[in-house]
């Protein structure tokens, strides 16, 4: 099996026609992905993958999600902790950020999660029912 680092997944997945050295790694990228060898993608490679889609490309979420759709359904490709990150993309695009879905996932046999984020976590995960709540110590 071959681990595969966040910068395969944006050449594979993100063509910058502009950057020939990306034209190249495309190809290379393309090569490796669609050889059906077994592949591995660990939880933190898609949480920085997720924020150079968003936060580096601009991508929406309809976009992002077109992506991990296609990603996840390679057969050949296993994803680390894959119902934990499909619980948290979930959440992502029911309006949270994706690292703190990332997180809550994650802590899912916990009794709560603490947090100073009001706003977009706490209130968030209340307002969804999410479990083990988010709370905000006082």
């Amino acid at each position: 099996m071959t681990g595969l680092d966040t910068n395969i997944l944006a050449r594979y997945y993100i063509q910058d026609a502009s950057d020939d050295e990306a034209v190249k790694q495309h190809k290379l990228a393309k090569k490796i992905i669609e050889s059906g060898k077994p592949l591995m993608i660990c939880v933190t490679v898609i949480l920085e993958f997720e924020w150079i889609m968003r936060g580096y490309y601009r991508f929406n979420t309809q976009e992002i999600s077109s992506v991990f759709k296609h990603l996840f359904s390679l057969t050949h490709v296993t994803i680390e902790n894959k119902s934990i990150v499909n619980k948290a993309l979930t959440n992502y695009f029911n309006g949270f950020d994706f690292a703190d879905s990332l997180h809550h996932a994650s802590y899912e046999t916990c009794d709560q999660v603490v947090s100073f984020d009001d706003k977009k976590f706490s209130r968030r995960s209340k307002r969804f029912g999410l479990m083990p709540p988010v709370v905000v110590p006082k």
